[in-house]
């Protein structure tokens, strides 16, 4: 009898191994595709697209502003990621975000010799705020993310052309395979040209988001380039340009004086300082970038 029970145990065990075969293979899929989903999720909060950034002001936004006869100044803020000869042929979304370094050093110049001055974000937030006066032509150049091409590219072609600049660093990410190492961070400051700002922790959209998280993402990235390189950081960019009111009261708080996004203007105030105003300049060079900059319509980058 005894035999006869542990000969349908077992039979009963037998039965149930190809259901928990299926159950573990299920649970192995499941886990696989749930990592996939937060390594897409992260890779495609790192390469934002032209199409996945904000282009106008939010609701709430709008709604606070309020209604004075504060200054405006036109100064066009120009907006890089990528300046580099893309490699990968199907790396379509860096090719996308990509200006080839010729190209580049042709709209640097091209600014340069129609006279125009290049400023840092921290020197625009303070001509606003009266501290400082704006000079007649003023020109941003900006690059968002701190890939290694703004040191080992774009500063030799700032050097040339004596052009200052603001590098948006996403702190989380620096000495990653793409992006610039803590040397390279250095190299940057000491050339004195360019301005260290800071782009979030973890390249987060900050639209919507839970207050705690802003929070951290704005401060820390902050505290955590001015420890490590001894500078003062004072400027800020919203990743994918996503912002609310909450997003900028926070980023007063923190203690910046300004902050960029991705809409597309020229026109800057005390009212848009924490949501400035960028352009893309695409591949235009010469009277073609001139003109771009001059018009008083940009319906997309």
């Amino acid at each position: 009898m005894a035999r006869k029970i542990k000969k349908e145990t077992k039979s009963r065990k037998n039965e149930f191994k190809p259901l928990l075969l299926i159950l573990g293979f299920v649970l192995i899929i499941t886990g696989l595709i749930g990592v996939y989903r937060v390594v897409k999720e992260q890779l495609h909060s790192v390469v934002e697209t032209p199409q996945s950034e904000v282009k106008r002001v939010p609701h709430d936004v709008r709604k606070n502003l309020k209604k004075d006869f504060a200054p405006t100044y036109r100064v066009p803020i120009l907006l890089y990621h990528y300046v580099e000869y893309v490699s990968d042929k199907k790396d379509t979304t860096r090719q996308s975000l990509d200006i080839s370094p010729y190209v580049f050093e042709q709209q640097v110049k091209t600014l340069h010799d129609a006279g125009y001055t290049f400023m840092t974000a921290s020197q625009l937030a303070d001509a606003i705020n009266k501290k400082r006066e704006l000079p007649g032509k003023p020109v941003l150049l900006t690059f968002d993310d701190g890939h290694w091409d703004v040191d080992t590219v774009i500063l030799p072609i700032l050097k040339k052309y004596h052009a200052k600049a603001t590098a948006y660093l996403i702190s989380g990410f620096l000495n990653g395979s793409d992006f610039l190492t803590d040397a390279e961070v250095k190299d940057l400051i000491n050339s004195h040209l360019i301005e260290i700002g800071a782009h979030t922790v973890h390249h987060i959209s900050l639209k919507g988001v839970l207050q705690p998280v802003v929070v951290y993402e704005v401060n820390q990235s902050k505290q955590a380039l001015e420890k490590n390189y001894y500078i003062k950081v004072v400027s800020f960019a919203y990743p994918d340009g996503a912002f609310d009111q909450q997003a900028i009261d926070d980023v007063k708080a923190a203690g910046y004086t300004s902050a960029v996004s991705t809409i597309p203007w020229t026109t800057q105030s005390a009212q848009n300082r924490f949501f400035l105003f960028r352009l893309r300049p695409g591949y235009r060079t010469g009277q073609e970038l001139i003109n771009y900059l001059n018009q008083n319509s940009f319906k997309s980058h």
